[in-house]
This record gives structure tokens, C-alpha cells and sequence, in this order.
């Protein structure tokens, strides 16, 4: 195993590749934990500190470690960054599946200090290589800038390509197993430029690496196995149930139980069914709107997810036209799976658009509604500001024809329904969505009955009042509208007038404030 000694462009790779890996592990730990933390804003944050923490730790050993040495290219400092190199890399492949494992008993702070431990290995890395490569002379601060540029073009593409072409392609733990071989190959090539008087401990160092090499499919493969049950269900995982979907791309990770619910990104998204029947998914809400708004020809919608509200929308009388942006599109590929709701992606009236919903609306500025639908997740996860500021209502204003009616989900935020009223004259509340305009809102009763009555999709009654469960959620339904009675005991609609007294504490959300987000950074709210 012993070869020349490496010369300052061995040094400049090894800081690339330890970089890219660094990075790598990073991006991979994120998604991980996001899911954990079901998209909460301080995820990154608290990953960074964790990360960060444990590379000024890991730079500190380093330090003391190579006191012991001086001479450049010391085979001894060689050794062990090599061994650094392997060890980080076998502790950074066990942080996702370390979180999987513990998320039936702890919650998501203790996985933290794994990968604290392991940016302790990583962190030891880049100093060690420093000390290895760099004479302390006249030259020190050249070389020093060239070997951080390494490392920082590693890392810049370490990110780039974990995160936009390795995740886009492969499951997380083929990224996982990518990353874990690529360190171990690594660790190898170091280990067998540095020279050793034992021919015995560098045979058994190479067959070591050698063999973990070749287990690493099999080891990760198991390792991650059930990755994203274990995060969602934690201490309800029974330890054998599984998504019946899974998808993962650049944009997230998608996943469906057996009984149609769909998650995105940790957080539930929805469920796939367009009957009021056996309603599950609260879809009378989508069923209201020709209560709201009679026959809205052009429709937007942000937010695709299951499928099922666009099912219902391009069903609705009145309905031309019905766009729908959609920034993940693994959830066309979800569709397409379920014959309930397949039928969108052939509907000549329907046109999906992969983008931000914010984004396009900006570039659109021409484009105008009847009506505008949002089913916002939940108003405390990461970037949702960007959705319910009031910033954004004053933007789908711009978008509505005069009369029109923009209807979305609130999740029961105060904050969220004070920025609605304080963006719009006109509002009500239905369930959890808020429907405002500039022009009177009103639930017409009478049509209300007669969707319940007579609303159809593929020649099928949503609702079937022939049995008993549909009898009584038609019985049920009907009530809706005694809710704007002020001696109603039921709560599943408001006038505007009773939203302003409601709000009257709570703050209106902008783009700089961001309060929806940052009322609950680490825990999402009770009753959730």
C-alpha cells in the first residue's frame, strides 16, 4: 500500500470530495428532519446549529491532534485523516435512519445530537488536511485560499447535486448508500497513499473498507427501510405498516396510506375522495362553493395534492376553464394512480402547471378569475407566509374579475383570518376556509340544497341519500346555513362582523413579519 507522498493537488481534492460529501450528508439530514419536524420553520435552523456546533468541535480535536506533528506531508497525519474521512462517513450514514429509529420514543432533539456527533468527524476533516498539505511558510495564505476554494466548490456541488439530481432520481437511502460508499472510496484512497511500515495493518484496513464497501447496499437498504413510516407515525408506528405510495423527487417526498390519506412533506395533504357520502376529507367544502359563487367560468387553484378538489371544481356548473398550479409535480404521478380522480389529467377544461403559485401569479399579470381556490396546509409550516400574507391577497385581488371570490383554507389561524378581512371587504367563513371579495358574499341557501341533491361526477350521486350515512350527512349539510343565526350552536360559518371581533388581538401577516410562521418555530399547535 505504500506510494509516493502526495503532493498540495491531492490535498486540493481531498478538499473538494470531503466538501461534496459534507454537504451531501447535509441536505439528505434535512429532508429527514423536516419530515420529522412535519415542516416546521426552525428545521434548518436547528440542523444548521446542531451541524455547525459539531464542525467547531470537530476543528478543535483536529487542532489538538496535530500539535503532535509538524512536518508537512506527515504520513501520520495522513492515517488519520483517512481514518476521519471513514469514520464521518459511516456516522453521517447512520443519521437518517437513526431518526426513523427513535421516533417511535424521543422526539426530534435527541436525532440532533447524532448529527452533532457526526459533524465532529466531519468537521476534523478539513483542518486535518490543512495541517497535512500546508507548510507554514511565506506561501500559507495562497494555499490556505486554495484549499477552502476546493472545499467550497465541493460543498456548492455536493448541495447542488444531492439535492436537485441525486434526490430527483433515486430513493433516500440509494442517496444514503451513494454518499456512504463515495466516503468509504475515499477514505481507502487516503489510507492507501499513506505509508505504513505494517503490511499487516494495511492488509487489514483494506479488506475492512473492502467488505463495507460491499455491504453497504444490503446494510442501508435495511437500515432505511420503513424511513418515512417510522417519521410520520412515530409512537403510533406498529412496526409493520406501510405506504401503499411513495414518491420522492427534488421538490419533496409524497406518501399515501391504504385508507387514500395523503402526505406531503411529513404533513397530512388531503385524501383522495370526491364523494359527501362518507366525506373524509371534508370535501363539502369544495361542494360550497356554488353557494358562494354562482358559475365561476374561469377558475384558479393552488394547490393540487390529491386530486380531489380540482375533481370537484371541474365538475361544478358554470365551470370553463380551471387551472391549477402546482409547485411538486410527483403529484401528477400520484394521480394518475387513482381512477377517482385520474380523470383530471385528461380533462380538456383542466390545465396543470408545475410553479410556484405566488410566482405565477406575478408573471400573469393579464390573467383574471371568478374565483380563486387555495387549500392551504397547515398556516404554521415553513414558507407558508408566501400563501397567506396579505401581500398575496392583494395579489389574487389583482386577479379576480369584479365580483370575484378567492376561497381558501385558514386552518382556524386568527391571524390568517384577520389578514383576510383586513385584505378584503367583504367575507365569510365556511369550516375552516374564509371566502372574501370586494362585493357581497352570501350562502344561498337554496342552491346549496340543490348541489346536495343533484351534484354528479362521472354520472355518479356524490351524495347518496338512499342510505343511511347519506341521509344523515345530507340531514347534516343542511344545517350549514343556520350557523348565521347569532342563537346557532354550530360553528361552521361566520360573517365578517363576528371575524373582526374575533381577531381583534391578533396580528395581520406580512412578508416581513412572517408571525404565522414563527408562533410555533419548534412544535406545531395543540390539536393539530
Amino acid at each position: 500500500m505504500n506510494s509516493p507522498a502526495p503532493g498540495f493537488s491531492f490535498v486540493l481534492v481531498v478538499a473538494a470530495l470531503t466538501g461534496f460529501l459534507s454537504l451531501g450528508y447535509e441536505i439528505l439530514w434535512f429532508r429527514v428532519l423536516a419530515l420529522a419536524m412535519w415542516g416546521l420553520p426552525a428545521a434548518f435552523g436547528m440542523l444548521l446549529a446542531a451541524y455547525l456546533l459539531g464542525i467547531a468541535i470537530g476543528s478543535r480535536v483536529a487542532a489538538t491532534l496535530s500539535a503532535r506533528t509538524a512536518a508537512r506531508f506527515d504520513p501520520r497525519v495522513l492515517r488519520l485523516l483517512g481514518l476521519f474521512v471513514g469514520l464521518s462517513s459511516l456516522a453521517a450514514a447512520g443519521v437518517g435512519p437513526a431518526f426513523g429509529a427513535l421516533a417511535k420514543g424521543h422526539d426530534w432533539p435527541l436525532p440532533l445530537v447524532l448529527v452533532g456527533l457526526s459533524a465532529i468527524l466531519l468537521g476534523a476533516i478539513l483542518p486535518l488536511l490543512c495541517h497535512f498539505g500546508i507548510e507554514p511558510d511565506a506561501s500559507v495564505g495562497r494555499r490556505l485560499s486554495w484549499v477552502y476554494f476546493a472545499n467550497i466548490v465541493g460543498s456548492t456541488l455536493g448541495s447542488f447535486v444531492t439535492g436537485f439530481i441525486l434526490l430527483d432520481m433515486l430513493s433516500i437511502s440509494r442517496v444514503g448508500t451513494v454518499l456512504l460508499i463515495s466516503g468509504l472510496i475515499i477514505s481507502f484512497t487516503i489510507l492507501i497513499r499513506a505509508p505504513s511500515g505494517s503490511k499487516a495493518i494495511n492488509a487489514v484496513t483494506g479488506i475492512v473498507l473492502l467488505s463495507l464497501i460491499a455491504a453497504a447496499p444490503v446494510a442501508m437498504s435495511s437500515a432505511w427501510d420503513r424511513i418515512y413510516e417510522r417519521l410520520l407515525f412515530d409512537e403510533h408506528d406498529d412496526g409493520a405498516r406501510r405506504f401503499v405510495d411513495i414518491i420522492e423527487n427534488r421538490d419533496g417526498v409524497i406518501t399515501t396510506t391504504n385508507e387514500g390519506y395523503v402526505y406531503g412533506g411529513g404533513a397530512y395533504d388531503g385524501c383522495i375522495n370526491i364523494s359527501l357520502t362518507n366525506d373524509s376529507n371534508g370535501i363539502f367544502r369544495a361542494y360550497a362553493i356554488p353557494a358562494l359563487k354562482q358559475q365561476p367560468r374561469r377558475v384558479l387553484m393552488i394547490g393540487l395534492a390529491s386530486g380531489s378538489w380540482a375533481r370537484v371544481i371541474a365538475s361544478l356548473p358554470g365551470v370553463e376553464d380551471l387551472t391549477v398550479i402546482e409547485i411538486n409535480r410527483g403529484y401528477t404521478e400520484l394521480i394518475s394512480r387513482y381512477p377517482q380522480v385520474a380523470g383530471i389529467l385528461k380533462n380538456p377544461k383542466v390545465h396543470i402547471v408545475i410553479d410556484d403559485g405566488r410566482r405565477w401569479l406575478n408573471r400573469h399579470p393579464a390573467e383574471h378569475f371568478d374565483l380563486v381556490v387555495m387549500n392551504t396546509t397547515w398556516h404554521w409550516r415553513s414558507n407558508v407566509t408566501n400563501l397567506l400574507s396579505l401581500e398575496m391577497m392583494n395579489l389574487v385581488k389583482a386577479h379576480l374579475h369584479p365580483g370575484g371570490v378567492f376561497y381558501f383554507n385558514s386552518t382556524f389561524s386568527h391571524d390568517v383570518q384577520k389578514t383576510a378581512v383586513t385584505a378584503f371587504s367583504h367575507a365569510l367563513r365556511v369550516n375552516n376556509f374564509i371566502a372574501v371579495s370586494d362585493s357581497e358574499i352570501s350562502f344561498d341557501a337554496d342552491q346549496w340544497q340543490r348541489t346536495l341533491t343533484t351534484a354528479e361526477i362521472d354520472g355518479k350521486r356524490v351524495l347518496d341519500t338512499t342510505t343511511p350515512d347519506g341521509q344523515g350527512m345530507y340531514e347534516s349539510l343542511m344545517k350549514f346555513p343556520e350557523s348565521l343565526r347569532d342563537d346557532s350552536p354550530l360553528n361552521m360559518m361566520e360573517t365578517r362582523e363576528s371575524l373582526i371581533e374575533k381577531t381583534r388581538d391578533a396580528t395581520v401577516v406580512t412578508d416581513d413579519n412572517m408571525v404565522i410562521e414563527w408562533r410555533e418555530m419548534l412544535h406545531p399547535p395543540e390539536g393539530t
